[in-house]
Formats: C-alpha cells, structure tokens, sequence
C-alpha cells in the first residue's frame, strides 16, 4: 500500500498541468505523464492499492476545478485507489507527532511554514502510517521532512522510472528529427 498527495492524484488525472521542479535540475520533471501512469500501470500488475487521503482528495479537488464529480467517480470506480478518512486512529497519530514536535522544542518541527499547513500534512502522514503504507508518493518538501520523522518513504515524481518504451526512439523518429539537417548540425545532437 502507498500513498497518492494531491499534486501526483492532479498529474494522474490531469496530465496537461506543470509537473513539478526536480529538485536536482531546478527544471520541470521530463515525461510527468510517462512516468507516473507507468507507476500505476506497475501497481496495478502487482495489486498494490493507492490510498488518496482525505485531506489530500479535498486539496485535489480545489485544484481540479470545476470538474470535481468527474474526478471523484473516476477514482471510486477504479479499484486500485482507496480515499480513507482522517478519523480517531490518524488524530491520536497527528496528536503524538505534534506532541514530540513539541517535546523536542519546536511544534512545527522546524519547518518554516504556516500551522495550518503543517496539521494538514501531518493529517497526511498519520493516514499513511495508519494504514501501514510503505511509502508516499509526493514533491513536497514538507511532508518528506514530516514522513521521514515517522519512517515513511517519500518518493518524488523525478525519482520514479520513466518505462523503459519511453525511452525508446525508433529509427523512422530519429530519421525524421534529422531530416532537413546538416551534417555539422547532426554532429552536434
């Protein structure tokens, strides 16, 4: 079991929108869609469910615009995702990270962000490690700080392979992209 945020559930099912910065070239993530519909692809073959937490769906959900009804019948009709509830278990989880934040002399546990932000991301942490995910799946720096607190993975959108077919240009793309060159220009590709 892993977990979706908001921004990967967004380029899943909006594969139009900017993905995000890769925090090793400071330039969009290349092949967004390639990648993250091959993860799914990937989970699907190995049964692997996807929980989309509640708070992260409602977040999903602003950012989709108006299409809401359609995004949420696409996920409770496809049985690789699971929405789960921030409830009784993950509040007694959010309560026991915020208390040792708080514990260790900082109750945002030294992230420098609003406390808003922080008890919504911790309400994602707590549904992930209630359900005993094994990793979430995100670009935010502040749940990777919050997650790893807790021993949870986090993996960003440019760590995720992008399939192998991706990668592949056939001869006829790689004549086509040549055509019309020089020889010098070609050299140069």
């Amino acid at each position: 079991m892993v977990v979706f945020d908001a921004t990967m559930m967004l380029l899943l099912m909006h594969p139009d929108v900017n993905p995000p910065l890769d925090p090793k070239s400071k330039l969009p993530v290349e092949h967004a869609e390639a990648r993250i519909s091959g993860l799914v692809q990937q989970m699907e073959k190995q049964k692997t469910k996807i929980i989309i937490p509640a708070p992260a769906l409602s977040e999903l959900l602003v950012r989709a615009g108006g299409d809401a009804q359609s995004l949420i019948d696409k996920i409770q009709k496809n049985s690789i995702f699971r929405i789960e509830p921030f409830n009784t278990l993950t509040a007694i989880e959010v309560a026991a990270m915020t208390k040792s934040a708080i514990e260790g002399g900082d109750k945002r546990g030294g992230l420098d962000c609003t406390w808003a932000k922080i008890k919504y991301d911790r309400q994602i942490i707590a549904i992930a490690k209630v359900h005993g995910a094994t990793a979430i799946y995100s670009d935010d720096e502040h749940i990777r700080t919050h997650a790893s607190s807790v021993n949870i993975q986090v993996i960003g959108l440019a760590d995720i392979p992008i399939p192998s077919g991706e990668l592949q240009t056939t001869i006829e793309e790689l004549l086509n992209d040549k055509e019309g060159k020089t020889e010098e220009e070609i050299t140069k590709d």
